[in-house]
C-alpha cells in the first residue's frame, strides 16, 4: 500500500476504531458532525448501531502535511465488540477510488498499540492516536467512508470523513 494511502487509511481507521480510538479543537458533544474547509466528519450510521461517535478532534487543526497529526475520538459503545469486527474503508479523490479495503479492527487496534482492545465492553471511550503525515501527501480533497461491522457482520458504526490539503497559494474553493 502506498505511504499516502496508508496515512489516509490510518486516519479513517482511527475514526472507525472508536471502539479500538485531547486534541486542541474540541466541539460541542451535541453537534452531530463537524466541518471546516479543511476537514470534517458526519455520522452515517443508524441509531441502532452499537458504536456511536460523539466527537472527533484533530491537532493541529487544520492538519498539516509533513507534521504529526493527533486524532482524538470520543465514542459510546452499547454492545460488546469481539474479535472478528471489521471496517470497510473507501478512500476517494473526486470519483477516483484510491483505496477500497476491509480491515480487521481488533488486529488494527493491536498493531497500533491502541489503548482499547477486543473485546470492547459497553461504555464511553476516548481514544487518541498520533501519526506523522508524510510530506508526499498530494494536496487534494480526500473523501473517506468507513463502515464498521460486528463479528456477526451486523452494522456497527459508519462515518464519512473529508480531508482537504490545500496548496499554500490557493485562496478559493
Amino acid at each position: 500500500m502506498h505511504l499516502r494511502a496508508t496515512t489516509l487509511v490510518l486516519l479513517a481507521s482511527l475514526a472507525s476504531l472508536s471502539l479500538a480510538l485531547p486534541g486542541t479543537s474540541q466541539f460541542a458533544l451535541s453537534d452531530p458532525a463537524r466541518s471546516t474547509d479543511t476537514w470534517g466528519w458526519k455520522d452515517c450510521g443508524s441509531d441502532d448501531d452499537p458504536v456511536h461517535i460523539i466527537s472527533i478532534a484533530v491537532s493541529p487543526d487544520p492538519p498539516k502535511i509533513g507534521a504529526p497529526l493527533t486524532v482524538s475520538i470520543n465514542a459510546a459503545v452499547t454492545e460488546t465488540i469481539d474479535e472478528g469486527a471489521t471496517a470497510d474503508v473507501l478512500v476517494k479523490v473526486g470519483v477516483i477510488k484510491l483505496l477500497q479495503k476491509t480491515f480487521d479492527l481488533c488486529e488494527e487496534a493491536r498493531n497500533a498499540n491502541a489503548t482499547v482492545s477486543c473485546p470492547v465492553t459497553p461504555g464511553a471511550y476516548t481514544i487518541v492516536q498520533s501519526v506523522e503525515l508524510p510530506k508526499e501527501v498530494p494536496k487534494l480533497k480526500y473523501v473517506i467512508n468507513v463502515q464498521g461491522f460486528t463479528q456477526d457482520e451486523e452494522p456497527m458504526v459508519c462515518v464519512d470523513l473529508t480531508v482537504q490539503f490545500r496548496p499554500f497559494f490557493q485562496v478559493w474553493d
